[in-house]
């Protein structure tokens, strides 16, 4: 259960977070996500990657951090039905347990690939500008680099997105300086300084950080 808003903020961000809802294959997914530690995308963020999935008609998605699945059927549920998405995770316990939930959600094996590895070992072997969105939740230490890679990979108007841009109320609070925190507060920096890069951040879920590529 989630906790009571003790603020007219709080009460506001818990109303939009709740707009969104999980069906059964969903909730599933996050019950074992949970259970093996791989901790999902909150359903606003998922939601976003859904709609913005579906605004650009994307037909190939890079995914960095498989988890248990419940990211790649919000993304799936937003492509194109010929669409694939490529997804790397260092754990296979995991990825075995997202082809169970995306198999549940009537995703066939040709509209996935998943890879085992480092993203940062992965990456750099798939194709320049090749793709029409990338999604990182993975190792937060290494979103800066996640973020050259996705810019590279990207045809012009991908849209690129990071989860936990936020991080649990952190970034916003400059006392905060361990290491994951620091990561993603100068991810934005990078991001807002780039001029190739249109930006977004939407304080759903745990925080989602989108840009459009609008240049090489």
């Amino acid at each position: 259960m989630a906790p009571t808003p003790t603020s007219p903020v709080e009460a506001t961000l818990a109303y939009a977070e709740e707009f969104h809802s999980e069906d059964e294959v969903l909730h599933a997914a996050r019950q074992r996500g949970m259970e093996v530690g791989a901790v999902p995308i909150l359903p606003g963020g998922g939601a976003a990657l859904c709609f913005l999935a579906t605004a650009i008609s994307a037909r190939a998605v890079v995914e960095v951090g498989t988890g248990c699945g419940v990211s790649g059927v919000w993304l799936l549920r937003g492509m194109r039905p010929d669409g694939t998405l490529t997804s790397v995770d260092v754990e296979p316990e995991h990825q075995r347990l997202a082809r169970q939930a995306l198999a549940e959600a009537g995703f066939s094996g040709s509209r996935v690939r998943l890879i085992g590895g480092r993203a940062l070992d992965v990456l750099p072997r798939l194709a320049d500008g090749g793709y029409d969105m990338v999604f990182c939740d993975a190792a937060k230490q290494e979103y800066g680099d996640y973020l050259a890679e996705a810019v590279r990979l990207l045809r012009l108007g991908g849209i690129v997105a990071f989860d936990n841009a936020l991080w649990h109320n952190r970034v916003a609070d400059p006392a905060q300086r361990d290491p994951d925190t620091v990561a993603i507060r100068e991810l934005g920096k990078l991001i807002r300084s780039d001029d190739r890069l249109r930006p977004l951040m939407m304080p759903l879920g745990d925080g989602l950080l989108a840009a459009i590529k609008i240049a090489n």
